[in-house]
């Protein structure tokens, strides 16, 4: 998919960590940057396209659940009963609800209205974390591949880069033989894993916004055997690997009576982790799990907005930033759709639980909280993605971001502080316009997305 080779011009830009001015840009025919100067000429500036705003690289949403935008708004009432817990668990059971209604059509409208506004919020890259397998009746569907190809479609529709990854889901527990009824959706095997990659593989060739990885979903949904072998595939094909992990303190003490280690600790200890995998949540870690991660050169996947609603916990980026640790960010079940939000609630976070602030910079170096959540949200897209998303430089793909220099958090602030008042001053700066691979990307209402919901949930 080639595009129109085009020149820039901003009057800023955030270029390997820093604000750089009068920049020029220039796109490649197949949408990678092929220049960035600073300083640019008055002749090279009226040669070029002019930007209004501050220009900023595209991030990579490192973990999505597509069809739990359908419950984003739904969940905040307070169970009812006797007893009645609210906690992961009982949320995960109203999760289900959506799960075994959405049809194939329904998924891809729900999809296209959170990439338009996952587009809207600066994210130019989407890991889908996709699991919804199964017909309604839980029956494979005749196309293995149906679910996972109505999400490249919504993709494709509003301009998202995507990372569609295919989830293995075998076993409701670590105890338990088979799914429960209310996953039946789930159901999945290494082969038919290797059946939807090889698919969408086949849809999508030469298409560079789109690319393919596999997921596995926690270690009490799959075998060991299972999760080994589709980890030999993944790395046999270069593929990205995913994998939620001690995201809640019941999950952890759950593997430790049935393996006698923590989920991290036997996920190092029995299989090949590498550069290639991602550790979606980390919550609950020791500092010795954390060096191990970094040992191996894999990322996590923080998310935050999710971790505080469903009451997760608070993620160590302290410690896991004194290790130089590769991370990346995501907005999971979609309570919140802008990464500015999602960087803004990870320091906070840190400030509540430690009585301290700007630790994100203090911890990582920058002397700006922003600059330093940003290089850090930035860097570890490339390893959850397995693409050149490493920001506004020569060879990455040209994903970028035009701050509306009218958003009322911006008006009157210096320069040098435009990244920060985007990150911390409320209401959120807006973008007048995202492109992805060079090209501009859809940032409008889907309009099937209301009358899917309608047909889920009623007028």
């Amino acid at each position: 998919m080639n595009s129109e080779a085009k020149k820039y011009w901003a009057p800023q830009a955030w270029v390997q960590g820093a604000w750089a001015y009068d920049v020029l840009l220039g796109v490649d025919h197949g949408g990678n940057w092929s220049q960035v100067q600073a300083h640019a000429s008055a002749d090279q500036k009226a040669a070029a396209v002019a930007l209004k705003g501050a220009v900023l690289p595209g991030l990579v949403n490192a973990h999505s659940h597509a069809f739990q935008r359908a419950i984003a708004g739904l969940t905040e009432r307070r169970s009812s009963g006797a007893g009645a817990a609210d906690d992961f668990w009982s949320w995960r059971d109203r999760m289900y609800s959506a799960a075994n209604r959405i049809t194939p059509e329904q998924l891809e409208a729900i999809a296209s209205q959170l990439y338009a506004e996952l587009l809207a919020g600066g994210y130019t890259q989407v890991c889908e974390f996709h699991y919804l397998h199964n017909a309604l009746d839980g029956t494979p569907c005749a196309d293995p591949a149906e679910l996972s190809l109505a999400l490249v479609r919504a993709a494709q529709r509003t301009g998202m880069g995507l990372t569609l990854l295919p989830t293995l889901y075998m076993r409701s527990g670590f105890t338990a033989t088979g799914l429960r009824e209310d996953q039946r959706r789930f159901a999945s095997t290494p082969d038919s894993i290797l059946r939807v990659v090889e698919a969408v593989q086949a849809q999508t060739q030469g298409n560079p916004r789109i690319n393919v990885g596999v997921a596995i979903h926690s270690l009490r949904a799959v075998s060991p055997a299972a999760l080994i072998e589709l980890a030999a595939y993944a790395q046999r094909r270069g593929l990205p690997v995913h994998i939620h992990i001690a995201e809640q303190t019941q999950e952890v003490d759950d593997c430790l009576a049935h393996t006698r280690q923590r989920p991290i600790e036997w996920l190092l200890n029995h299989v090949e982790v590498d550069a290639r995998w991602n550790l979606v949540h980390a919550t609950h870690t020791t500092p010795a799990e954390l060096a191990g991660v970094q040992a191996r050169g894999a990322s996590i996947v923080i998310c935050p907005a999710t971790e505080a609603n469903l009451g997760d916990g608070v993620f160590d980026l302290p410690g896991y930033a004194a290790l130089q640790g590769v991370w990346s960010v995501g907005s999971d079940s979609h309570v919140t759709r802008r990464w500015s939000e999602e960087l803004r609630l990870l320091e906070y976070s840190q400030r509540l639980t430690l009585r301290k602030r700007n630790v994100a910079a203090q911890t990582m170096g920058p002397l700006s909280s922003a600059a330093a959540l940003v290089q850090a949200a930035m860097g570890g897209g490339t390893h959850a993605t397995g693409l050149a998303l490493g920001g506004i430089a020569v060879g990455q793909r040209a994903d970028f971001c035009v701050l509306d220099p009218q958003s009322p958090s911006l008006l009157g602030v210096p320069a040098d502080h435009v990244l920060d008042a985007l990150v911390f001053s409320s209401p959120d700066a807006r973008f007048e316009s995202v492109h992805v691979a060079g090209q501009p990307a859809h940032t409008h209402n889907d309009p099937g997305f209301v009358r899917a919901m309608h047909a889920l949930w009623g007028a």
